[in-house]
């Protein structure tokens, strides 16, 4: 048995400038970025949301510009499993998580929970 649940929005950025993409989506959507003090992951501008809320955050990328999911799990393998047998595929191992390819051609991550609510709030898959 594991859990899962959609994790995030990630507006995937084709940009040298990833700092104005962030002013114009943090002004457009009313979310203020994350503090940028803490060490960041480069390429990525992640945006304050409810902690029951799904992650939004900002992605530098050299594909076309674009919106995906990620769906946040406690198993990614599993998870993986059991979307491939409803006709996803994977595409990319990506560090500890895994590009997919829906049936309908949209690509999304599964990535491992890291939100508090994670439990309270997941789909129970056996």
């Amino acid at each position: 048995m594991h859990r899962s649940r959609l994790g995030g929005l990630i507006i995937d950025c084709q940009t040298d400038d990833l700092e104005s993409a962030g002013e114009f989506w943090t002004k457009a959507l009313g979310y203020e970025p994350k503090d940028l003090s803490l060490p960041k992951d480069e390429g990525y501008i992640p945006l304050k949301t409810g902690p029951d809320d799904p992650d939004i955050e900002l992605q530098q990328v050299t594909h076309p510009s674009r919106v995906h999911l990620d769906i946040e799990t406690d198993d990614v393998e599993a998870e993986v499993s059991r979307l491939e047998e409803l006709g996803a595929r994977r595409i990319e191992k990506v560090r500890d998580w895994w590009v997919m390819e829906a049936p309908t051609g949209h690509r999304f991550c599964v990535v491992i929970a890291k939100k508090s609510a994670f439990e309270n709030r997941a789909n129970e898959w056996k």
